[in-house]
């Protein structure tokens, strides 16, 4: 097989060189060492075959565009590779200015007019024989752009129309597309940015809405069909804000000054005009604009002072450039500072004070803010003299959180007053110093009681209380009212429940007492040292409450502009207070069918249903009878009634009836047993249909 010099065994490979069919056939690679052995299998396949057409046949019908190219393939099987020739008709072609025949077959025709169309066939053939294809040249109108599109200057947020017309040859369909920069533009993903300007075939236009930035640019128009594309450019310039500054340095920092510098960004196709500065501290993460040096910052500049800034105060800053066109995107943050240390500038605010024990002087203010300490070793010395004294005593008060100082001595007579001032300091220096208040030392308990004290049961639980005040002179400092204290018979004065006025009244309403029951009542004056002695204490005995038992055997009628109610009489039980009177609430009301609707819940409970939709308010009637006659125009189709019964210990529970208007007389009977749930009752009698409703609602 060797000797035969046509194949060879070089590093690994295996190389043929004029190959017959003979060498087909099954090939095994054996590589081996001292490790082992490994095998890899391969098959060559020689082919010999004539040229064959049939999977690659010259396409029947060719179009190409006048004064254009075009290329025709010819691509027949064949092994070995066939020789391949071109014929017009039966001219023979070959290689000129306007014809080329590349070396693997293709035909490719330059500046083509209409004499060029007819028949080209492919000749190809080899040693095992030759086949041959043929293809029709038919010659189109060339497509044209007509009307091109113009370059355009905008601004941000306008919008704008590229036009882009075009001919072509009426049989055959022509496609516009569109690039940015030679980038293919995509207007599904535009958001809404592009879109096409018309559906006419020969109008390829292309809208620009709420143009960007971004959407500046050389834009091409390419007007396409299946044999040739003809395109024109123009260049979208779009205005803006003018882009971030770079490179924001902080230097020469001061303690309320920086110098800052700063590159120049884009202008976006418009001069710059001017620059702003903002800066935020470790205090807020709000941005604010800050005062410089020049007060505006011309578009040529690239450094500024920043001034008025805070003493001991971390700092970012960051620039933004603005132009006719509004201002842009501001620049990253420069990197931290810390200004230098200052001396305090503002004096403590909120000077005051008082209260405290006896023989102390307590002086208040509120701390001063991270702002407004300007240095490390932050502080507060505060003065303070008897009001007429010509010393000042100071004290140091090292803490800037510290929001009060207690001054104590034995000589500190009860509510005497003192001149107060502070300022603040810190390890750079002493502030300026705050305006001088009064501030009066702690103050004590009164001495004196209030007197004639006197207590009077109201309802069953609740009573009023009156005394005499004490004399202004019996009260160290200020009076700030009084402290009630009340207790049953039979507790301690220590369990007693308390109630506070405020100021110089000189009674309480006390509520949430039990019926029926006795109380001791004192009363003592208080102000911010505490409470002074009690006064001599008083009884009082609530009431009875009133009968629990509602109006019963509730009977109306109707006659006019009037409806005439009456009810059994209430007696009232051993352990519940007398009946004095009734009082009936009543609520005329329009048409019921209106107001209720439908439902079951406003047939089981019309009286809240009513309550909702009556626009009339109700009105209180009294009587010591156990009958009344109560006006209800005759336009008013219903009333809701409430009966209860009032005497010394209140009001009872009310009886509650919805009264419908028709003619006759009715009465609601009342359910003998115990009502777990309200109770209703309809009657019908001659035309007349009443609802009634007993509750336990209160009014």
């Amino acid at each position: 097989l060797f000797a035969q010099n046509r194949i060879e065994v070089s590093g690994g490979e295996l190389r043929f060189s004029k190959l017959v069919l003979e060498d087909s056939g099954m090939y095994q690679c054996v590589a081996e060492n001292k490790h082992g052995t490994v095998y890899a299998s391969a098959e060559l396949t020689v082919q010999a075959l004539a040229p064959d057409f049939r999977l690659n046949p010259v396409k029947r019908l060719i179009p190409a565009a006048r004064s254009g190219k075009v290329i025709i393939p010819c691509q027949p099987r064949a092994a070995p590779k066939a020789t391949v020739l071109w014929t017009k008709g039966t001219e023979l072609l070959v290689n000129s200015s306007r014809v080329t025949i590349t070396a693997d077959g293709t035909l490719i025709l330059q500046n083509i007019s209409k004499s060029d169309e007819g028949k080209y066939t492919c000749f190809a053939e080899n040693f095992m024989g030759k086949a041959n294809s043929t293809g029709i040249l038919s010659v189109r109108d060339a497509t044209k752009i007509t009307l091109a599109p113009s370059s355009a200057d905008i601004n941000v947020g306008e919008n704008l129309t590229l036009q882009c017309h075009a001919s072509h040859d009426p049989t055959m369909d022509l496609t516009f597309t569109w690039s940015l920069d030679d980038f293919p533009i995509d207007f599904d993903k535009s958001e809404g940015h592009y879109r096409r300007a018309s559906a006419k075939e020969a109008i390829g236009d292309l809208s620009i809405s709420n143009a960007q930035l971004r959407h500046s640019g050389r834009y091409t128009c390419t007007a396409q069909t299946v044999v040739d594309s003809a395109s024109e450019s123009a260049t979208l310039t779009v205005r803006g804000p003018p882009g971030p500054p770079g490179g924001v340095v902080v230097r020469d920092i001061g303690d309320t000054s920086v110098q800052l510098s700063w590159s120049r960004g884009f202008d976006n196709h418009s001069p710059i005009a001017r620059y702003l500065i903002e800066a935020r501290t470790l205090l807020s993460s709000q941005w604010k604009q800050m005062r410089t040096n020049p007060v505006n910052i011309e578009g040529n500049a690239e450094t500024a002072q920043v001034v008025n800034l805070i003493p001991w105060m971390d700092y970012e800053f960051r620039v933004l450039a603005s132009n006719i066109l509004g201002v842009g995107e501001p620049s990253l943050p420069s990197s931290k500072i810390r200004t230098k240390e200052a001396a305090p500038t503002v004096a403590p605010s909120g000077l005051g004070g008082g209260g405290g024990a006896p023989n102390e002087l307590i002086i208040t203010w509120t701390p001063t803010l991270r702002d407004y300490q300007n240095g490390d070793g932050f502080g507060y010395i505060v003065s303070f003299r008897r009001k007429g004294s010509q010393a000042w005593l100071r004290a140091r008060v090292p803490h800037a959180e510290s929001l009060h100082f207690v001054y104590r001595n034995e000589s500190i007579a009860p509510y005497t007053p003192f001149e107060v001032k502070i300022k603040a300091y810190n390890r750079k220096g002493e502030g300026p110093e705050s305006l001088t208040a009064i501030v009066y030392s702690a103050e004590e308990e009164p001495k004196a009681a209030p007197y004639r004290v006197i207590a009077k049961s109201v309802l069953s639980s609740e009573m009023d209380v009156s005394w005499e005040p004490v004399e202004q002179g019996e009260v160290t400092g200020v009076l700030l009212g009084y402290e009630i204290r009340y207790w049953k018979d039979g507790d301690k004065e220590e369990a007693a429940d308390r109630v506070r006025t405020a100021g110089l009244v000189t009674s309480a309403h006390v509520t949430g007492l039990n019926p029926n029951t006795n109380y001791h009542v004192s009363v003592r004056a208080y102000n911010r040292a505490g409470t002074g002695p009690p006064s001599p204490s008083t009884n009082v005995t609530t009431t009875r409450p009133p009968p629990k038992r509602p109006p019963g055997n509730i009977s109306w009628t109707f006659s006019g502009s009037t409806v005439s109610i009456k009810w059994d009489p209430v007696v009232a039980k051993a352990d519940e207070s007398a009946v004095t009177g009734y009082k009936v609430r009543a609520w005329p009301g329009g048409d019921p069918g209106k107001s209720q609707g439908s439902g079951t819940q406003h047939s089981l409970f019309p009286q809240m249903l009513y309550r909702q939709d009556s626009h009339s308010a109700p009105t209180l009637y009294l009587t010591s009878k156990s009958h009344i006659d109560i006006p209800i125009p005759e336009d008013f189709t219903h009333a809701f009634v409430q009966i209860r019964v009032t005497g010394p210990g209140g009001d009872g529970t009310p009886a509650e009836v919805h009264i419908l208007r028709n003619s006759g007389t009715s009465m609601m009977v009342e359910d003998s047993g115990m009502r777990p749930a309200p109770h209703v009752v309809v009657l019908t009698t001659n035309s007349l249909l009443m609802v009634a409703l007993i509750s336990s609602l209160e009014l």
